[in-house]
C-alpha cells in the first residue's frame, strides 16, 4: 500500500508557497488601503503633525459637488467603455471566427497591440490627433474642405470626456476581443454547422448562438471594464488633466489634485476608500443585474 504522507503534500508546503504572494499583496494592496482609511480620519496636510476629525471628512463626501461630478464622470466613462470595448470586441471576435476573414492570426496581433501600450505613450498619441494647429483630425478635415468643422477638440466641455474615452475604446478592446475569442473557441463548430443548415446568417449566429453561450464570459468582461474605468487616471492626467474646467475631471484625478495639488491629503484618502466603496457598489449591482438577467432569459 502506498503510503500517502510520502506523496500527498503537507499543508505547511501550501502555506510556504502561497507565502511570498500573499505578503506582496498584503504589502502593495492592504496595507496601503487601511492606512488610506487611517489617514481619513486625520485634517493632515502631509507633515508630522495631523489633528483628528473623526468621521469629518468622510461626511464632507456627501457634500462635495466636485465629488459627485465626478462620479458621475466615472459612470459616463465607464458607460461609453462598455458599449465601446465589450461591444467591439464581439463584433471583432465574431468576425474573426468567421471562415471569410483571412490572415487572422495578423488581425488579432493589430488588433491587441494597443493594450500593451502604456496609457502615457496612448495619451501623447491621442494628444496629437486632437491637436487643434497640427492634429491629424484637424488636418483631414481641412483637407477635406470641412474646415468648419476644424476647433480644439479637447477644450470643448460638451465632447471633452467623449473623446477621452476613444482613446480607451481603442487601447483595450483587443484586450477584451481576446478574452471573448477564447470563449468562443470552446462552443462546439457542430452547433454553428447545424445553425448554417437552418438557414441562420452570421448576425443570427452571433445573437442567437455565440451571445447566450458566452454570457457568463461576459459578464466577466464587464467587471473588469467597470473595475478598470472607475479608477482610470492616466490618461486624463495625460490629456486633459481634468479640464476644460472639470468637464472629464474623474474620481481619480479629484483625489489626485486635493491630496498633491491643495495638500489636504487627510481629505484625500478619505476620497480615495470613497473610490474604492463606490467602485465595489457599482460592479456588485451590475453584476447582479446582468447575473439575474441572463438566469431569466434561460
Amino acid at each position: 500500500m502506498q503510503n500517502n504522507s510520502m506523496t500527498k503534500p503537507k499543508s505547511m508546503t501550501f502555506v510556504l508557497y502561497l507565502l511570498p504572494s500573499i505578503l506582496l499583496y498584503t504589502f502593495i494592496v492592504f496595507v496601503p488601503i487601511v492606512l488610506a482609511g487611517y489617514y481619513g480620519f486625520f485634517d493632515w496636510s502631509g507633515g508630522v503633525s495631523k489633528t483628528f476629525i473623526g468621521f469629518q471628512n468622510y461626511l464632507g463626501l456627501f457634500s462635495d459637488d466636485e465629488f459627485k461630478k465626478s462620479f458621475v464622470n466615472n459612470i459616463y466613462l465607464t458607460f461609453l467603455c462598455i458599449v465601446g470595448q465589450i461591444g467591439l470586441a464581439f463584433v471583432f471576435a465574431a468576425m474573426l471566427n468567421s471562415k471569410l476573414i483571412k490572415f487572422k492570426p495578423f488581425h488579432r496581433t493589430m488588433t491587441y497591440f494597443p493594450s500593451i501600450l502604456s496609457a502615457v505613450v496612448i495619451g501623447f498619441i491621442w494628444n496629437m490627433i486632437y491637436d487643434y494647429n497640427y492634429g491629424f483630425l484637424n488636418t483631414m478635415l481641412t483637407k477635406l474642405g470641412m474646415s468648419q468643422y476644424v476647433q480644439p477638440w479637447l477644450n470643448n466641455e460638451k465632447m471633452a470626456l467623449t473623446l477621452v474615452s476613444i482613446p480607451l475604446i481603442w487601447q483595450f478592446v483587443g484586450y477584451y476581443m481576446i478574452i471573448l475569442m477564447s470563449s468562443m473557441a470552446a462552443i462546439d463548430p457542430q452547433i454553428f454547422e447545424m445553425a448554417e443548415i437552418d438557414g441562420a446568417t452570421g448576425w443570427k449566429k452571433a445573437r442567437y448562438i455565440t451571445l447566450p453561450m458566452i454570457k457568463n464570459t461576459l459578464i466577466v468582461c464587464v467587471t473588469l471594464c467597470i473595475a478598470g474605468n472607475m479608477k482610470v487616471f492616466d490618461h486624463i492626467y495625460v490629456m486633459t488633466g481634468g479640464g476644460p474646467g472639470d468637464a472629464t475631471n474623474v474620481m481619480a484625478m479629484y483625489a489626485y489634485k486635493t491630496s498633491f495639488v491643495s495638500y489636504k491629503m487627510g481629505y484625500g484618502s478619505a476620497m480615495s476608500i470613497g473610490i474604492l466603496i463606490l467602485s465595489l457598489i457599482v460592479i456588485g449591482s451590475t453584476r447582479y443585474v446582468l447575473t439575474r438577467l441572463s438566469r431569466e432569459k434561460e
